[in-house]
């Protein structure tokens, strides 16, 4: 074996490179997007075509077709269920594994038909927790395996996504440099921290790392999640947050709504892979209920619109729009247009910071508990290497200059640098 591949399959984003006989590079996988290294981790089944789709091809044939036929995301975040996943797309049950197979494997057979080679061999990213649960941990990670072996792969490792971003950093230390480095990686779902020595120009002869990684930790939150607040802050309201509704009683009577509208809908409608959930017979017949009930039907009739049109990704799309937007101007908008509801919602970086600070805030202790764990302060640490697109946003930033200083904050090729440092680990296997 000379090849191997690294495959960052992540929650929001997947990236692909190839290590062959120690010379590594990124594959391009997506030729529909403008960054080619990078392709949305999403899966659509355009029933017309009776054909799966993924990355950008499937975003543009979704939209281009008006949200017709299934679309998947952020389909990592349900390896760690509890209980099995599978669904119905095109008459056929599908488990998890499955599906996530479909999407390795067009990677790989793009990346294979680039190289003019079979590659057979992959070391995989995970996260440092994918539960608390070292059961559930294991069937998620079982089930990644399971998936990649779908995908045809025959040999597969598995290294911790901070690790494969801090590996990658270390292949740019000069020989006999050494370095104490914190690394953070912000997937989509969760947020992962390693402590680790780092040295420079063993690339030949790899290293055995017990000894170096000093500690690791993290904590359910990704950038899902700081879509999900803005999505509960900003636009709810006009979803039925804070509508008050009448009892059945009431409402014949004529009395006042007092009851509060259902928490649950809300939640549900805050994680864009739950939406097409409320799209059953059952959940819409429930929302004619509701319309009875309320006094506003203007919020309801946008719930049914949103569920019955498929519409959650176009809305949650512009929501991530403006978070990243917030990551280089101090303020933007939210612009979604569906029938009579227009929205359009300014928020500026205070505000953001302000929604997320409890986020913020578990990511800092998270972060301390890492230390501390390690048995150092942060006046120990040589470099913070951060990683992920999450990694971007101000008030996550700012903690990082404020807790470590500027100085010693290293942040390249967020979104490809575990990816590099998969193959980079790969060494050892050739």
């Amino acid at each position: 074996m000379s090849k191997i591949f690294g495959l960052d399959f992540g929650t929001s984003n997947s990236s692909l490179s190839l290590n062959n006989n120690h010379s590594i590079r990124l594959i391009d996988i997506d030729p529909f997007s403008p960054t080619a290294t990078t392709l949305k981790s999403v899966l659509y089944f355009d029933e017309e075509e009776r054909e799966f789709l993924i990355g950008q091809r499937a975003i543009d044939m979704y939209i281009e077709n008006d949200a017709h036929g299934r679309y998947v995301q952020s389909i990592k975040s349900f390896l760690p269920s509890k209980t099995p996943v599978r669904t119905v797309i095109g008459g056929k049950t599908f488990e998890l594994d499955q599906l996530i197979a479909i999407i390795i494997r067009q990677i790989k057979d793009s990346a294979e038909n680039k190289i003019g080679a079979e590659v057979n061999d992959v070391v995989l990213g995970r996260p440092v927790i994918f539960s608390e649960d070292k059961e559930i941990d294991k069937e998620a990670e079982s089930r990644l395996i399971s998936a990649a072996k779908i995908a045809g792969f025959k040999n597969i490792h598995l290294q911790f996504e901070p690790i494969a971003a801090a590996l990658s950093y270390e292949s740019t230390l000069s020989q006999g440099e050494e370095k104490l480095v914190l690394v953070g990686d912000f997937g989509g779902g969760t947020s992962d921290f390693t402590i680790i020595k780092l040295y420079g120009g063993h690339k030949t002869t790899p290293r055995k790392r017990n000894n170096d990684i000093l500690a690791n930790g993290g904590v359910y939150i990704g950038g899902n999640d700081f879509d999900s607040q803005i999505m509960w802050e900003k636009i709810t309201p006009y979803y039925g947050r804070g509508l008050k509704l009448h009892s059945m009683t009431s409402k014949m009577t004529g009395g006042k709504a007092s009851d509060p509208f259902p928490q649950t809908i809300l939640k549900q409608l805050c994680q864009w892979h739950s939406i097409p959930s409320l799209r059953t017979p059952k959940k819409l017949e429930y929302f004619k209920e509701l319309k009875y009930l309320s006094d506003n039907n203007a919020a309801v009739d946008n719930i049914i619109n949103l569920v019955e049109d498929n519409y959650g990704y176009m809305l949650f799309r512009e929501i991530e729009k403006a978070k990243c937007h917030l990551s280089k101007y101090e303020q933007t908008q939210i612009l979604f247009k569906s029938y009579d509801l227009l929205i359009n919602e300014r928020i500026s970086q205070s505000n953001f910071a302000i929604m997320i600070d409890e986020k913020v805030s578990s990511i800092k202790k998270s972060v301390h508990s890492v230390l501390k764990k390690a048995c150092l302060k942060s006046s120990n640490i040589d470099t913070v290497f951060l990683t992920g697109g999450s990694s971007y946003i101000p008030s996550i930033r700012d903690y990082f200059v404020k807790e470590f200083g500027a100085a010693s904050l290293s942040q390249t090729n967020v979104f490809t640098s575990v990816a590099h440092g998969l193959s980079y680990h790969g060494d050892r296997f050739i």
